[in-house]
């Protein structure tokens, strides 16, 4: 299957996890060459009224500052199916029932695999905002 629709099913495991509140954190990894952005993380923000995520994006260079900013899920996805295949071929989710991994191989096919959680409970870097007023 393509790569972009086996993305589609995998970000949907990601979309269920912050709904039920299991999501922990998510990571672009395995870098394709040797691009100046190392990693691209994705951490929650939960607040009363609406969830967020921190997004950063973290650079080889040390001249090259790291960049972060909160965003939506869904402008999150857009952001990083942006990356796909040019500058990442795996995406991790981690959450307290199972970690997903979504993979492109040299071909552009993908594939998801889930093993046994990373976290047991909700990291504690997690961000918390109070309600906006």
């Amino acid at each position: 299957m393509p790569y972009q629709d086996v993305f589609d099913l995998f970000w949907k495991e990601v979309t269920e996890s912050v709904e039920e509140g299991r999501f922990a954190k998510l990571t672009m990894a395995k870098t394709i060459g040797k691009p100046n952005l190392r990693n691209i993380f994705v951490r929650p923000i939960y607040s009363k009224d609406e969830f967020k995520v921190l997004l950063k994006l973290r650079y080889r260079s040390k001249d090259t500052e790291d960049q972060e900013d909160e965003f939506t899920l869904d402008e999150a996805f857009v952001v990083l199916k942006s990356h796909l295949r040019k500058s990442f071929s795996s995406v991790l989710l981690f959450t307290i029932t199972k970690d997903v991994a979504f993979k492109i191989n040299k071909k552009g096919a993908g594939s998801i695999t889930e093993s046994l959680p990373t976290f047991i409970s909700l990291p504690t870097f997690m961000v918390v905002r109070p309600p906006k007023g």
